[in-house]
């Protein structure tokens, strides 16, 4: 795989391929700053005369200066300094990246945004505007970079990679963001080891490599435990070895934990749905697509990569990750609509469709998760194509039974722009999954499919703090955009290690 390699803090402005330089909008700013630009490069005014650049939000202008250090020069538009986001700062910086990489450059360097109106912006008031600004540079420019190539021949693979961008600046801002470079270094780098999993085909991940993968967190201190198909026997978990049935390749189920000796801060669950590759088994999925269902792990990639992130930062919060994982195929050992199932809380699913089998294997982790007396659970999974119908690519969507805990989650949501939207879980929607011959049938017909799943679950969770995230939208998209690429996008990494960074037992 493409990624960046080194992401770091440079003083002033050193001889390199591409520099980028952000310009606001505004009309003072715009000429203060245009006036340095010409400059540093040698050029005329004339490209920001009338018609020209004008500083509107990711516009982008590209120079080759007469003078100075750098062959290219970037001026990329930040637009009006009271609407600036830290979002846009993360787009303005893979936009940067992005033109750099075409332009054939292997280093650029990002000017730090105008230090004396970036107090006064629309972010100004944060008390960590500069470590959340090299954060958020870091992460447009790193995340932008990804791309999935393993596969490509040399001969195919011609795009030349931009392996190093810095950022400058001066002191006394220097040490602020270079803490929020050295986050972002860890988080995309969690980030882009879920879009690894997520972008991997089906015949590299599976169950059993997935949980080699997860075991590797054992190198940043995580104790890790595989349960093969046995143990998973003993424990009951009948949704997983249900599902498991018609693949050759045996369920695994995976416990990761790190410290544990912080379980008094409180101790919260992860559990990710862990499908390797989905078929929809019996209930086969149509063939257009299903190429994609590699990717219907997503949900464990994110609570694997969490883990292994949480653990490199050395997160304060007992952290414990769960993740049933298997194949969904129609083998002929395969479950079958009408076959009935004993979870591992001891209640039953009727199987009305066996393409609504992330739930199942869901229903086993989320009853186990209530042995380690959690102060939330939170599950991620790739459940529903109706919560795509219902939100589309830009929001997860999230349901649970505390609206405290959801409303952080969703503060931390806002500030990574991986957003969630809260759906609802009225009482009335229950009757659509019920069974009449056991204790909940595994779909509720063609409405609200995404709540019915989600009340699925509910009937499995023990008396714990408990959010849903269904990533059916998030996780995966058909085009990229400004720093995801297409295919699988390692949503929900960033999301929880904000979350967890601001962790405060209920």
């Amino acid at each position: 795989m493409t990624r960046l390699t080194s992401l770091r803090l440079t003083s002033g402005l050193p001889a390199g391929d591409a520099a980028a330089l952000f310009v606001f909008e505004d009309e003072t700013a715009f000429r203060r700053q245009t006036r340095a630009v010409c400059r540093m490069t040698g050029l005329p005014q004339h490209p920001f005369r009338r018609g020209g650049f004008s500083g509107k939000p990711l516009e982008e202008l590209t120079l080759y200066p007469v003078t100075g250090k750098t062959r290219i020069l970037l001026v990329i538009g930040l637009g009006k300094s009271k609407e600036l986001t830290f979002e846009r700062l993360r787009r303005a910086a893979a936009t940067a990246a992005k033109t750099a990489r075409s332009a054939g450059a292997k280093t650029l360097v990002l000017l730090e945004p105008d230090p004396d109106l970036l107090p006064k912006s629309g972010i100004g008031a944060d008390a960590d505007l500069w470590q959340n600004t090299g954060l958020a540079l870091g992460e447009g420019a790193a995340l932008s970079l990804y791309r999935f190539d393993r596969y490509l021949s040399r001969e195919q693979n011609k795009v030349r990679p931009l392996r190093s961008v810095a950022v400058a600046s001066g002191s006394p801002r220097r040490t602020k963001i270079e803490k929020g470079l050295k986050l972002a270094s860890v988080i995309c780098e969690g980030t882009c080891f879920a879009r690894d999993l997520e972008n991997a085909p089906g015949n590299e991940i599976y169950p059993e490599t997935l949980a080699r993968h997860a075991a590797a967190g054992r190198k940043q201190g995580l104790r890790v435990r595989i349960f093969d198909e046995r143990r998973i026997k003993a424990l009951k978990m009948g949704g997983l070895l249900g599902v498991g049935r018609g693949s050759v390749h045996p369920p695994r189920f995976i416990i990761m934990e790190h410290n544990s000796a912080a379980s008094r801060r409180g101790t919260v669950v992860l559990v990710g749905k862990g499908v390797t590759f989905d078929s929809g088994g019996i209930s086969i999925k149509p063939s257009a697509g299903m190429a994609e269902m590699k990717m219907d792990m997503s949900g464990a990639a994110a609570v694997i990569a969490t883990m292994q992130t949480a653990a490199r930062l050395k997160l304060g919060v007992h952290l414990v990750g769960l993740v049933p994982a298997t194949e969904n195929m129609p083998g002929g050992g395969a479950l079958k609509p009408g076959d009935i199932l004993r979870h591992h809380n001891g209640k039953t699913s009727e199987i009305d469709n066996t393409d609504a089998e992330g739930r199942l294997i869901l229903a086993d982790a989320l009853s186990y998760a209530g042995r380690f007396k959690p102060d939330l659970v939170v599950d991620l999974a790739t459940l529903t194509g109706a919560c795509v119908v219902a939100l589309g690519h830009h929001a997860t969507g999230m349901l649970g039974n505390d609206d405290t805990l959801m409303s952080r989650l969703s503060e931390a949501g806002e500030r990574t722009y991986e957003r969630v939207w809260k759906l609802p879980m009225f009482e009335e929607y229950e009757k659509l999954i019920k069974s009449d011959v056991a204790d909940v049938k595994n779909t509720g017909g063609r409405w609200a499919g995404a709540i019915t799943a989600a009340l699925f679950l509910k009937r499995f969770i023990g008396k714990y703090p408990w959010i849903h995230l269904d990533i059916a939208g998030t996780a995966m998209l058909e085009e990229s955009l400004d720093y995801i690429p297409r295919g699988g996008t390692g949503v929900g990494v960033r999301l929880l290690i904000d979350f967890l960074r601001h962790w405060k037992k209920p």
